[in-house]
């Protein structure tokens, strides 16, 4: 079979990856709402920083392992590294369903955090190869479409199925679904990507493109030029973090602030689909729009919308569920408008020869950032109140903006 790149010649497989994804995603969605409250109400857990480990757990987890997926990528092909993702998640939902203690449910996370980072990574990367670098803001809007828009659907369904039949263990039932139908997919029609991979490297060595590097770096040479000497790639990196860092405050904040505030369980699990479900679909017009105007302007102004969401939602410009629902809105609008963009600037700074490993890297920054939103949301909320986590995340976001402004430069050759 001829190898070729671009969206249309490898339709096929995807479409396939973004059911993948759908699947992937649908497994984060499955402790959006209603894992918080299982630590307050079930084990009556009075600690913000504890009910908030869970998320913790998690990032740390899933940022350490997405560091290594590219480079695991590289060595075992990027089908075993998805299928091994999926070994990872079987546990999963059974723990998050029949835990007896805490503990299970951190265990839960860790595992989570391990399949995630591997699948998820695996995704991305897959769909990178297939379409080359013309239709990469696309590519990554679909996907990140996809895998978010499921977190959003799951989130709501969770909600749904806690309110009439309790936390537990009925909303975890999908989960098994999730992971048995991920599994056999992955290995029954989903094809590896290495080839393609291999074909754009060699199409940019013939290129002789200026500043471009034809070798293939350790991973710690690629850790060093993503996180800090590259200065696009700084720029991104520390985006994303703050980006992620929303998403974990408002993981674990957000059920009980509203929840306190008088919300029901069915508006919570409203609150927590919009932000997702508004974050994944958006991405079906922020993504191409990335490859038509660049990445640095939805970086920029995304930030800033995130920002103003965090505005509505810590200074209750309208009743509690409103506010939730508006502000939710607004943190999804300016996530979509910088996910599909971060993920395509790292794609355009990195050569194909290390692309993986800078995506890993990448990814290591930003999903430490679901660890720095937790703890930081259960440190301020144990001394000033669950409002004050929303508000400094609010002014981190902002000037997390201002240095995309001043340190990045457009890097999209097609612009």
């Amino acid at each position: 079979m001829e190898i070729k790149l671009g969206l249309k010649e490898n339709w096929q497989q995807f479409t396939l990856l973004v059911l993948v994804n759908i699947l992937v995603g649908g497994m984060v969605g499955l402790e959006r709402t209603v894992v918080p409250l299982v630590g307050t109400e079930e084990f009556k857990i009075g600690s913000d920083i504890v009910v908030f480990s869970f998320i913790i757990a998690f990032g740390v987890v899933k940022a350490f392992t997405n560091l290594v997926s590219g480079v695991l990528a590289d060595k075992y092909t990027r089908k075993r590294v998805l299928i091994a993702g999926w070994l990872v998640g079987l546990p999963v939902p059974f723990l998050l369903a029949w835990g007896p203690s805490w503990n299970w449910i951190i265990v839960a996370n860790v595992l989570l955090g391990v399949s995630q980072g591997l699948a998820w990574s695996m995704t991305v990367n897959m769909k990178i190869d297939l379409v080359g670098p013309k239709k990469r803001g696309l590519a990554m809007g679909l996907n990140e479409a996809a895998g978010y828009g499921a977190v959003g659907l799951t989130a709501l369904l969770t909600g749904y199925l806690a309110s009439h039949y309790g936390l537990r263990p009925a909303p975890f039932y999908i989960g098994i679904f999730y992971t048995i139908a991920g599994l056999i997919l992955s290995i029954l029609v989903i094809r590896d990507t290495w080839q393609h991979a291999r074909l754009e490297s060699a199409q940019v060595a013939q290129q002789h493109l200026p500043g471009e590097q034809f070798h293939k770096p350790d991973l710690l040479w690629v850790f060093r030029e993503t996180s800090f000497r590259n200065r696009n790639l700084f720029a991104v990196s520390q985006a994303g973090l703050i980006n992620n860092l929303n998403d974990g405050m408002s993981w674990g904040v957000f059920p009980l602030l509203f929840i306190a505030a008088g919300v029901g369980l069915e508006g919570v699990g409203w609150i927590k689909a919009v932000y997702p479900f508004v974050w994944g679909f958006g991405q079906v017009i922020t993504g191409p729009l990335a490859d038509k105007i660049g990445r640095k302007p939805l970086i920029v102004w995304g930030m800033f919308v995130q920002a103003l969401g965090h505005v509505v939602i810590g200074l209750a410009f309208f009743p509690p569920l409103t506010s939730g629902l508006v502000g939710s809105v607004l943190l999804g609008i300016g996530t979509a408008m910088v996910y599909p963009a971060l993920l395509a600037a790292v794609s355009d700074a990195a050569h194909p020869s290390w692309r993986a490993s800078s995506l890993g890297v990448y990814r290591f920054w930003r999903d430490i950032g679901y660890a720095a939103g937790a703890l930081m949301a259960g440190i301020v909320a144990n001394f000033f109140g669950l409002m004050w986590a929303v508000h400094i995340a609010g002014i981190i976001t902002f000037l997390s903006g201002v240095v995309v402004l001043f340190r990045m430069k457009e890097n999209n050759a097609r612009l």
